[in-house]
């Protein structure tokens, strides 16, 4: 590995442990990003359904299912039955939830406020250039 590239590694490493540190806060260990934007979709849309979650996510019931089950069995989300339609299940964000979610925006803006205090403008710009564009290219 070139000392440029140790250099990067090293850094994103520490960037990395830094947003893992936090979202270990407040006993949310286990939260996989594609947990994270279900809890989300679920607090911004009142009554929504697995089936609005497949379609917005473009993923399939069975794959909403399986990210479902852990939310609902550590208490990130709840399921009822529709009173009206019986083959409908409703979610909903738990207070565990909304934590998740509130903390995360929270630490976000601390992030991004820091960062606009200590880039120039000029630095901003190119700082947020080159991460569009990594992440606009990166594959996982």
């Amino acid at each position: 590995m070139k000392p440029i590239e140790k250099k990067f590694f090293d850094t994103f490493t520490d960037f990395q442990c830094l947003i893992l540190a936090h979202m270990n806060k407040g006993d949310i260990n286990g939260i996989t990003a594609s947990h994270y934007n279900i809890i989300e979709f679920v607090l911004r849309k009142k009554g929504s359904t697995g089936k609005e979650i497949a379609s917005a996510f473009k993923i399939t019931p069975a794959a909403v299912s399986k990210q479902l089950k852990p939310l609902i069995n550590n208490d990130f989300i709840t399921q009822e039955q529709d009173e009206t339609d019986r083959r409908k299940f409703i979610l909903s964000a738990t207070e565990k939830g909304k934590f998740v979610i509130e903390n995360s925006e929270t630490f976000r803006k601390k992030i991004t406020r820091q960062t606009m205090v200590i880039l120039s403008p000029a630095e901003l710009e190119q700082f947020n250039n080159l991460l569009s564009k990594v992440l606009s290219e990166i594959k996982l």
